[in-house]
């Protein structure tokens, strides 16, 4: 498997095979770099943050978890019976989903969610699941996309962040935006792993009002279902 294509599924390998030396880091020009702790890929349902534990209580039915990675979610939800589509675009993943997905019911997926055509009632969006849609200008279009992949009565299950407090000026309460940027949730990431750099990456951070209006434009319906610690939320995105 060739790292430079693949160094986060090539992250998730290593780990999975007892190769851990190093997490990955995520680099950025608009915010301060991270780390991503391999361990925390790999966490229990009792390691997750609240909004988590919150979308997988209310996952009913099918359920198609978008961006499966190393299979969390997916493996806490076949443990409770619920039949899984874990899909990503990794090969990497795909090769750990592959070992630790025991259901003969769980289905596993290499493939972009914007090719995928099955129906759900459930389609989980997690780990801010407005980040696939890239840019603010995709938003309706790629809610529109998932719209088409739920069943009559289906759900989609989506957390994201307010990045507001980034920008916001301490005494006057105003915003500092980018100018070259339509949203100032609109981030470009790159992810470096044992020296290599990864291609950079766009992502979208979205306050719940703003995903609200999306969705109606999309005809679909968004409920705020929960707020977290630190400026994030989950929302229930249903059709109208």
């Amino acid at each position: 498997m060739d790292i430079d294509s693949d160094l986060y599924g090539n992250a998730l390998v290593d780990f999975h095979q007892g190769n851990y030396s190093e997490d990955i880091t995520v680099l950025s020009t608009t915010m301060e770099n991270d780390v991503m702790p391999l361990p925390y890929l790999f966490r229990s349902y009792d390691q997750m943050p609240a909004l988590e534990k919150k979308a997988l209580l209310l996952s009913t039915g099918t359920v198609l978890d978008v961006g499966a990675g190393a299979g969390s979610h997916s493996l806490y939800l076949e443990s409770n019976g619920l039949t899984v589509t874990a899909l990503d675009q990794s090969p990497g993943a795909i090769t750990v989903l592959k070992e630790r997905l025991k259901s003969p019911d769980s289905k596993i997926v290499l493939e972009s969610i914007w090719e995928h055509k099955e129906k759900y009632d459930t389609i989980l969006l997690l780990m801010n699941g407005t980040g696939i849609f890239e840019k603010l200008s995709r938003t309706t279009s790629c809610l529109e996309n998932l719209k088409n992949l739920l069943n009559e009565n289906g759900q989609i299950l989506i957390d994201s962040s307010d990045l507001r407090f980034l920008y916001e000026d301490e005494e006057d309460g105003g915003l500092w935006v980018d100018p070259s940027k339509e949203y100032y949730g609109e981030v470009t990431f790159s992810l470096q792993y044992k020296g290599i750099e990864s291609a950079s990456f766009d992502w979208l951070y979205m306050d719940f009002e703003l995903l609200k209006t999306h969705a109606q434009k999309a005809g679909l319906k968004a409920d705020l279902v929960q707020k977290g610690e630190h400026y994030d939320y989950l929302a229930r995105i249903t059709k109208i």
